[in-house]
């Protein structure tokens, strides 16, 4: 009888039953003791694919000089885009600033990536195999900061350690303009026999949320993984908990990373290289997840050597294709990244023409509601006419309410004579709740919306409005579009059509301004359209009265 509300009543609930799902998969962040940190993460992982093969000798860090890493020297690295700490405990990236990204609520310092202090986040890598330095391992470092002086285009750190007849010498080389740090072991065999080793590479954190994230905007926190076979894997801390996680466990091309929103690093090996992934609990909701990679067999007087570079830093969608194949995966806009991901594009290429991200939601915006105005035409011109035969409908069920099937047989009758497919709003919205879904998680998930500006009070598109403004006036949009649709003849459903603006006004309260814009502006056009086809076809049955 009223399948056109019922349609948009399923859509409304649809939305927020995806929505509430969204934030129900996201691990809740677990209580970490100082002491379970500290003690967090010294065992080191040992290869076992067959295609990657033993250590001889046994695995474990060097004995002696190790320290607690709170006691560990640090140097400082400075270039144009990072701010790092690296510490003498194994060479470890301990912390990083991200110069170019400011604090999520906080303007005044900048957003730090990586760090040991209450959330602890750091990239690790060591040796396996005989007397090999792991990432507990003291390795000498410089006395005195580096810093990427004008002019330079690479900076680099060099820390050495002498261990059992080996001089190992690690560095990492940081370059302008770039958040990619490569990461790189030479190891020269001063011994009488042949070393062989394998070194691995991982990033270990707990499983806290990001800071700034709020109940209303829940993404994925993980370790994520992706082989050209298996494609791109995500991994809740939970799986990794259980021993329950699932992904590639070897493969010759691929990487693993450290998801979170907006931001991520990641170890990126080169293509053609045997490998194998791990994920592990190492201490109290603590976890890593790394790569493991071959090192060879060093002869003695010989030098090896094994590396990957190493990311840190935003989600830039344009430029991390060019890093890595699939990395550009690590922007996770689930089962319909196939609509979202050309949707970000669109978005991206009205963002060059306008040059602002909030004008580009509403060229988007409007962009969409062209491209389905003829459906929505269709799904408006049925609300129309059912809002005209309401009257009659009412009159119907008042008359034939204790009789069923004589109520449908009337009710039929009703819409053969006034020529009314009471399912023709159904497809048309059907069609598009994908692509409203889709779009949620564009403009939730991409790091160039964080921090950008529209207009006025708006300095965030990411961030909740400030004042309330946006979610009142979509709330009023709401508001309107449903004085618009034909009043439902059941008292029970109108009072819940009249319910939805206020329970989605609450919900929108809190959402990123980006959202709500684009909420907003979708339905000033809805309303434009609806009240259009609205007058028409009423003004219309009106005439058709009087003659």
């Amino acid at each position: 009888m009223d399948s056109q509300r019922t349609i948009l009543l399923l859509v409304l609930v649809f939305s927020l039953v995806m929505l509430w799902d969204g934030w129900q998969k996201r691990g809740r962040p677990q209580e970490q003791t100082v002491a379970a940190r500290s003690a967090a993460g010294d065992s080191v992982p040992a290869p076992s694919a067959p295609g990657i093969g033993a250590v001889a000798g046994g695995v474990g860090p060097v004995p002696g000089e190790k320290v607690g890493m709170a006691q560990a020297p640090r140097v400082r690295v400075r270039t144009d885009v990072l701010l790092a700490e690296v510490s003498a405990e194994g060479g470890n990236l301990v912390r990083v600033e991200l110069l170019k990204h400011r604090a999520t609520g906080d303007g005044d310092r900048n957003l730090v990536l990586l760090d040991e202090g209450m959330h602890r986040y750091t990239a690790q890598s060591g040796l396996i195999g005989a007397g090999l330095p792991t990432h507990k391992t003291m390795f000498r470092v410089p006395s005195e900061s580096v810093e990427l002086k004008p002019g330079e285009e690479k900076v680099a750190v060099r820390l050495e350690a002498d261990v059992e007849g080996l001089r190992v010498v690690k560095t990492l080389s940081f370059a302008r303009g770039s958040y990619l740090v490569d990461v790189n072991y030479e190891v020269t065999n001063r011994r009488d026999v042949p070393v062989a080793g394998h070194g691995y590479f991982q990033l270990t954190r707990d499983g806290k949320a990001p800071e700034g994230l709020g109940w209303a905007v829940q993404t994925f926190t993980g370790p994520a993984f992706y082989t050209q076979d298996a494609k791109f894997q995500k991994v809740e801390f939970s799986e990794v908990e259980k021993g329950s996680a699932k992904f590639a466990r070897e493969a010759s091309d691929g990487w693993v990373a450290m998801v979170q929103h907006y931001f991520f690093s990641a170890w990126l090996p080169r293509n053609g290289v045997a490998r194998e992934f791990y994920a592990r609990k190492v201490g109290e909701d603590l976890y890593s997840a790394g790569v493991i990679l071959p090192l060879g067999t060093v002869e003695p007087g010989q030098a090896g050597s094994v590396g990957a570079p190493l990311y840190v830093g935003p989600q830039e969608q344009d430029k991390l294709e060019a890093l890595a194949p699939g990395l550009e995966l690590v922007v996770d806009y689930g089962w319909l990244t196939v609509i979202a991901a050309p949707l970000f594009w669109v978005l991206q290429w009205i963002h060059k023409l306008v040059g602002n991200w909030g004008w580009a939601i509403i060229g988007l915006t409007v962009l969409i509601k062209l491209i389905f105005f003829p459906l929505s035409a269709a799904s408006y011109k049925s609300m129309a006419k059912m809002r005209v035969v309401t009257p009659k409908l009412a009159k119907i069920k008042e008359m034939y309410g204790n009789d069923k099937t004589r109520l449908n047989q009337e009710m039929m009758e009703l819409y053969k004579k006034e020529r009314i497919n009471p399912l023709g709003g159904c497809l048309p919205i059907l069609v598009q709740i994908p692509v409203f879904i889709a779009l949620y998680w564009v403009l939730l998930g991409s790091v160039e919306m964080r921090q950008a500006p529209w207009v006025g009070w708006i300095q965030d598109l990411s961030a909740k409005d400030p004042y309330f403004v946006l979610p009142l006036v979509m709330g009023v949009t709401m508001l309107v579009q449903t004085k618009l649709n034909p009043t439902p003849p059941d008292p029970i459903q109108a009072k819940v059509m009249l319910l939805m603006p206020i329970v989605f006004t609450g919900m929108f309260l809190f959402f990123p301004a980006g959202l709500v814009l684009y909420w907003t502006v979708n339905n000033l056009l809805s309303i434009a359209q609806q009240w259009q086809i609205t007058r028409l076809i009423e003004g219309g049955n009106v005439k058709a009265k009087a003659g």
